[in-house]
């Protein structure tokens, strides 16, 4: 193979923010990753993003969406969330007492993806989870 030639595959997906739209994402997932073992774990990751894009950010406003990503390769499968910004901080992963009613989604999302990574934009935020389809060599990631 060409040092060039990728074999990862690449999908995307733009939604208007609306709250029946978090299903439209998981469904999409799905359908991508059917037979996959991650297939789950994706969803459920691309659920929570999408539901934190469209309460927490503009993209749950008028006229606002939210842009998934969904690229797949050997090595990984890679879920990224992009919201339409407006948010005063930026999301990040917060440890939250048992009883507390709202703030465990990213938290959540840690525990099932492998790395979580938060980039901030003048225009919003991309959150990225991965999940690695292969054992890493040499033990966990940086």
């Amino acid at each position: 193979m060409h040092e060039y030639t990728s074999t990862a595959r690449v999908w995307g997906l733009t939604c208007p923010g609306f709250p029946e739209e978090v299903s439209r994402a998981r469904r999409w997932t799905r359908d991508i990753l059917r037979g996959s073992p991650w297939a789950e774990d994706a969803e459920l990751i691309v659920s929570e993003l999408s539901a934190n894009a469209i309460l927490h950010t503009a993209s749950g406003q008028h006229s606002g969406s939210f842009h998934l990503a969904l690229a797949v390769s050997a090595q990984a499968i890679a879920l990224s969330v992009t919201d339409d910004g407006g948010a005063g901080t930026a999301p990040k992963v917060e440890r939250q007492d048992q009883d507390a009613e709202h703030g465990r989604g990213l938290g959540m999302v840690s525990v099932i993806a492998h790395r979580v990574v938060v980039h901030e934009s003048d225009g919003g935020h991309t959150v990225t989870a991965e999940l690695f389809t292969t054992p890493l060599v040499g033990g966990h990631p940086c």
